[in-house]
């Protein structure tokens, strides 16, 4: 499973970047204008999956961090992304892609256990696998919200479907 782990979030990355590029060929007010969704904005829907995943990185490369750290570390993170265009926030994706990549070359098994503990969930012994799966589902999920929001906006989104990018590995 390592190796699909690794493969997963390279499509996590690719679909990412996808549909960063697709922001950015769009209006530029887009992006911040409020709809009835998930979130408010395409631009808080991103900002969402980068804390995640910045979140998740935290947890799996740190033996040490407490919940009460992670929260100081989120509301940093959030204040400091308020002032991000969508060029920045596009350089701090690619910044956390490169660690993720990493810290799973840094790994000799990421089928190893993990154990995690969490407030409301308690603990859970999973694998740096399992986590990293979480990662790319979870930036799936809201990708497609903000498919949705595109829509809803009268633009036309962009499809990130993991399929696509097999095909375009395939025809590399």
């Amino acid at each position: 499973m390592g190796n699909d782990a690794r493969k997963l979030y390279r499509y996590h990355v690719w679909a990412n970047e996808k549909l960063i590029k697709h922001l950015k060929a769009i209006p530029d007010t887009i992006w911040t204008e409020q709809v009835q969704s998930v979130f408010p904005s395409i631009r808080e829907t991103l900002l969402h999956i980068y804390s995640v995943d910045h979140v998740w990185l935290l947890t799996i490369s740190n033996d040490t961090i407490n919940i009460d750290e992670m929260i100081i570390e989120v509301g940093r993170l959030r204040t400091e992304a308020q002032a991000w265009d969508i060029e920045q926030l596009e350089a701090q994706f690619h910044t956390l892609a490169g660690r993720y990549t990493d810290f799973m070359e840094q790994q000799a098994d990421l089928d190893e256990a993990k154990q995690i503990s969490h407030p409301h969930y308690g603990t859970l012994d999973t694998s740096y696998s399992d986590l990293i799966q979480h990662v790319v589902n979870h930036g799936t999920y809201h990708r497609g919200n903000v498919t949705a929001m595109l829509r809803q906006l009268g633009q036309a989104g962009t499809s990130t479907d993991y399929i696509l990018y097999l095909y375009e590995l395939a025809h590399q």
